[in-house]
This record gives structure tokens, C-alpha cells and sequence, in this order.
């Protein structure tokens, strides 16, 4: 999806990681029962949408103010690493679902820490 309308931080590696998850998430929450419409689903969706949200959102801010959206965007992500536990608990993905989930979890996280150190370290 090339738009002529660009914003910097869809420049940034994390942010397209995140958006690469949501959409992965995505996929995977239309196998889920729907029992979990308002409950699992709902909360996964959210917090997996939320890392990129974070990212985007925080981009425009001082880098003080950006450095609070991604650690809420850290926050998202392990509230994705709960929520694939639960999904593979309830037989909702696989093992090797959630396996791949954790290591873009992984992934995405460590990439958040660095461009976290960045920002603290541009400051010093």
C-alpha cells in the first residue's frame, strides 16, 4: 500500500512490524468462537492495534512525550503475549501460531527498546 501522502514514522521499521501484527492478529481472530466477540477477541484486536496507534501517535510529539507512547506501545505488546497465551490455552490457534506471534512480539519489542534508548540518548 504506496500512498503519495507520507508521514514520517511510517518510515519507521517498528511501526510497519506493528501494522505487519495487527493485521496478522486480524487474520487469526476470524477462526476465534464467537463467544469471544466481547471478550478475548475484543481485547486482543485492541491491543494489538494499539502498538502502531502508540507509535504513530506519539511520533509527532516531543521526544519526552513520544518516549510515553511507546512504552504504552511495550505495554500493548505483552498484553499480546497474555493474550496469545490464552488464545493457544483455548485451542483457538496453534502452537505454531502462537509461537510466531511471540517472536514478532519479541521482535517488535526489542525494536521498541532501542528506538527508545535512541531518543534517550539524543537527549543527553
Amino acid at each position: 500500500m504506496k500512498s503519495k501522502y507520507h508521514f514520517n514514522f511510517e518510515e519507521l521499521i517498528v511501526y510497519q512490524k506493528a501494522i505487519e501484527y495487527g493485521e496478522l492478529v486480524h487474520i487469526q481472530l476470524k477462526d476465534f468462537p464467537k463467544i469471544e466477540d466481547y471478550r478475548l477477541s475484543a481485547q486482543f484486536a485492541r491491543a494489538a492495534d494499539s502498538i502502531a496507534f502508540n507509535i504513530a501517535e506519539g511520533s509527532g510529539s516531543s521526544d519526552a512525550s513520544f518516549l510515553n507512547y511507546l512504552r504504552i506501545a511495550k505495554d500493548s505488546s505483552r498484553e499480546c503475549v497474555a493474550a496469545t497465551t490464552k488464545a493457544h490455552l483455548r485451542h483457538y490457534i496453534t502452537f505454531d501460531q502462537s509461537e510466531n506471534n511471540r517472536a514478532l512480539l519479541v521482535e517488535i519489542n526489542k525494536m521498541l527498546s532501542a528506538l527508545m534508548k535512541h531518543l534517550k540518548n539524543k537527549n543527553k
